[in-house]
């Protein structure tokens, strides 16, 4: 089934960014609010620890299974939110390239930034999303 997420793209506003300005979803779409997805195993571990990349990677696939437990797929997500633990731009590029790579063409609108620290020890990635289906 095609994904009710329509991307807007606007002429207006700078071009060269890797995500659309905004997202929209009819009014009979049901939305699902995604808990932040952290980088942990099934049995809790923190995977990829010291890693921006795996981690990020961790919280895709975690991310993606949740989608999938709430009848979604990757491509109904309307936004996200990637926090990092790192002042380091280049930490932040880190994530957001495995972000970016796991959403491919649908490039829905997105904030990166940088936390002080996230909630569990050795984690460095966290990303929030929201979905929007039409069962």
């Amino acid at each position: 089934m095609a994904s009710v997420v329509t991307l807007i793209r606007s002429t207006a506003l700078f071009g060269a960014v890797p995500y659309a300005y905004a997202a929209t979803a009819p009014a009979n779409a049901r939305l699902i609010f995604l808990a932040g997805s952290c980088p942990f195993d099934k049995a809790g571990a923190t995977v990829g620890e010291g890693s921006y990349a795996a981690q990020a990677e961790q919280c895709i696939r975690n991310m993606t299974t949740a989608l999938h437990e709430a009848g979604a797929t990757i491509d109904d997500v309307i936004s996200t939110r990637v926090l990092v633990a790192s002042t380091d731009r280049n930490d932040l590029v880190s994530a957001w390239n495995v972000v970016r790579r796991a959403f491919g063409v649908h490039d829905v609108p997105s904030t990166l930034l940088d936390v002080t620290v996230l909630g569990y020890e050795h984690q460095l990635v966290e990303i929030e999303a929201v979905a929007a289906v039409r069962d």
